[in-house]
């Protein structure tokens, strides 16, 4: 598998840094993964919805340690390139299956405190939707 495109919507929040798609060997997108800004530095958080009880269900998530790494170093370094500037990224933990995903689940469902963004997030979506990036070839 190989990650063949990447598009970074900075967003400025106080944990929320950005929202990513991200192309899958030229043929499968995933939309709406987040750069968080956790703790120990940052982090990705794979796109979810939201359950009638308030619980989280992933959308799409990897099915492995290593393939989140993989996916999480490409986008931490791709959203490194578009801020300009280096980041602090999350020390990777030796853990079971589903254990970082639920860390990362609590992590992106605490309240975001809006700042003054240099985008908002509907000044986001629209260029999300109008991007060429995205049209069907």
């Amino acid at each position: 598998m190989e990650i063949t495109e990447v598009k970074v919507f900075p967003i400025q929040e106080e944990k929320l840094r950005a929202f990513v798609s991200i192309v899958i060997d030229r043929c499968f997108m995933v939309n709406d993964i987040k750069v968080i800004q956790g703790r120990d530095g940052l982090f990705i958080s794979m796109p979810s919805r939201r359950k009638k009880n308030g619980d989280f269900k992933d959308i799409a998530h990897p099915l492995n340690n290593d393939t989140r790494r993989m996916i999480e170093e490409r986008i931490l370094t791709e959203y490194e390139g578009t801020v300009g500037a280096p980041v602090v990224r999350r020390a990777h933990r030796q853990e079971t299956d589903g254990v970082a995903i639920a860390a990362d689940r609590a992590a992106a469902s605490e309240q975001i405190i809006a700042q003054p963004a240099a985008q908002t997030l509907d000044e986001v979506q629209e260029q999300h939707l109008s991007d060429s990036f995205w049209t069907v070839r």
